[in-house]
């Protein structure tokens, strides 16, 4: 390599270094927003919060990029480079393209009013106020068409959004995985409906102290193997994780006082996040390369950590007493019995409390809203109706509120649309990476059963969570399990689990 060549890499490697600065900035000032910044403060943080962004987002297509990409990108170069250098040059290129036509003043405007919504959608969902949120959400997603403009369109406007979260995911392939999905767990609920062997959930439906709740959290959080001195875990609304840098990944969960199963899971979620992004390699610290490669894998670990290992037979095989010894009044109810009502199928409202079986119609739902909103011209408007008239036809159930309708997720607050179908991928991954996960460790089961949760967080280190954004997701898939995402993977696995649950 030339000199001039190394000086661009050296210079480059700086600058994305001080983007990666104005990140970490930004993130944790989200953080702090989302729980418990004070209300008053929310104008002039939002502000702030646009001004970062706009500052971060001049530097990824500033001139100085420009000519570092434009040095960096010869095929010559680019064979010289180390693989991380390659990674993060041909990354940073991808975003320059897309990016380099916005103009600096959409975006912070668009930074601004994502973060004051974020905020009207807390106030708005817990009054069920769809009308009061509206305007916020009329103007996120009139920007973000704006966006699609600027970015380019694809094959469709909401391809365009989807290649944001999953690189390279179509509505085309979208619809044919769902579809194949959808052929195999349609015919399984109806089984399941029709089965004589529901659970008892009656024990479910008590008061759970939240301070208990809270501790039992923490515990399991540190078997599964989260770093407390590279994170920490609070309360917010919609639980969510934060990856800073490796050394500071912080999670929330919420306390329902009458559901102890909702804070579990949803901390074994956020904590299957976080061990993604504590456990990337250091060789990748400070880069931009330095978090998940996708939405799709990043949720791919947090379902396998919540469901596939953490709703299992063998977890509270050992971990049961433990609750048990939190939750005095469930010391009467045994461990198969509780093991079938915390899998029990039902239609329900609310998409993060959702089985594994029906949570991805809740992801066709959205998925489709979201594509009507983008290629179809539906209106802001209109959305409750579509919404309550999709869970009827899916869920044969409709919200009495758009508390617990339209307004139950905090994403489209934020303007992520094109984030909801990474769900169901994820959940597809998961059940596709367990499987060579078993065919690799034959003592999956015991382990969990043992409480030595370790090995199985060392083998996702090694296979996934060290690689960080420095393989794509086909990549990363096919690495790990030799062949792209094949969701008959999931179809199987839930097929196995509720044959065995239902008795059917």
């Amino acid at each position: 390599m030339d000199k001039q060549t190394q000086e661009h890499l050296e210079s480059f490697r700086n600058l994305a270094r001080k983007i990666k600065s104005y990140h970490e900035a930004i993130g944790l000032l989200h953080w702090d927003l989302r729980t418990g910044a004070p209300k008053k403060g929310v104008p002039t943080r939002s502000e702030t919060l646009g001004m970062l962004s706009t500052e971060a987002f001049k530097l990824q297509t500033s001139a100085d990029m420009k000519t570092y990409l434009d040095a960096l990108t010869t095929p010559a170069v680019l064979e010289q480079l180390e693989d991380i250098d390659r990674r993060l040059v041909e990354d940073c290129k991808k975003e320059y393209d897309r990016s380099q036509s916005v103009p600096p003043e959409k975006v912070q405007a668009y930074t601004v009013l994502t973060a004051k919504s974020e905020t009207a959608w807390e106030d708005a969902k817990h009054n069920s106020d769809f009308a009061g949120f509206s305007p916020y959400l009329t103007d996120i997603v009139k920007l973000k068409q704006e966006f699609i403009d600027y970015w380019g369109v694809k094959d469709t406007r909401y391809d365009t959004l989807l290649d944001m979260y999953e690189p390279d995911l179509t509505v085309e392939k979208v619809d044919a995985v769902f579809a194949r999905l959808k052929a195999r767990l349609v015919p399984l609920q109806e089984k399941i409906n029709a089965s004589e062997n529901k659970p008892n959930t009656e024990f479910l439906n008590q008061l759970f102290d939240t301070e208990q709740q809270e501790k039992f959290s923490l515990f399991i959080l540190e078997q599964m193997g989260y770093d407390f001195e590279a994170g920490r875990l609070d309360e917010s609304v919609h639980p969510f994780a934060t990856g800073l840098n490796p050394g500071d990944v912080r999670i929330t969960t919420h306390y329902l006082q009458d559901d102890v199963a909702s804070a579990v899971f949803s901390s074994l979620h956020e904590g299957g996040h976080a061990l993604y992004e504590q456990n990337i390699d250091d060789s990748l610290e400070g880069t931009l390369l330095a978090e998940g490669t996708s939405m799709g894998i990043h949720e791919s670990q947090s379902r396998l950590w919540e469901n596939m290992i953490g709703r299992s037979l063998p977890f509270w095989t050992r971990y049961y007493k433990d609750l048990q010894q939190h939750f005095p009044q469930l010391s009467e109810v045994e461990l198969e019995d509780f093991y079938r009502a915390i899998n029990r199928v039902e239609s329900s409202l609310i998409r993060i409390e959702a089985d594994e079986l029906t949570y991805n119609l809740h992801i066709i739902i959205r998925y489709e809203i979201e594509k009507m909103l983008f290629n179809d011209g539906l209106e802001v408007k209109d959305l409750p109706e579509t919404w309550n008239a999709k869970y009827k036809e899916y869920l044969g159930i409709m919200p009495t509120n758009d508390g617990d309708g339209v307004l139950q997720d905090v994403h489209w607050s934020g303007g992520d649309f094109g984030y909801f179908a990474s769900y169901s991928l994820g959940n597809m991954y998961a059940a596709q990476i367990l499987h060579t996960l078993r065919k690799e460790m034959p003592e999956f089961d015991t382990l969990i059963a043992e409480g030595n949760l370790i090995p199985i967080k060392e083998w996702l280190t090694d296979k996934i969570y060290r690689y960080g954004k420095s393989r794509t997701p086909s990549e990363l898939i096919v690495a790990v399990t030799g062949e792209e995402l094949n969701p008959d993977y999931l179809a199987d696995y839930l097929e196995a689990k509720y044959a065995e649950i239902y008795k059917l």
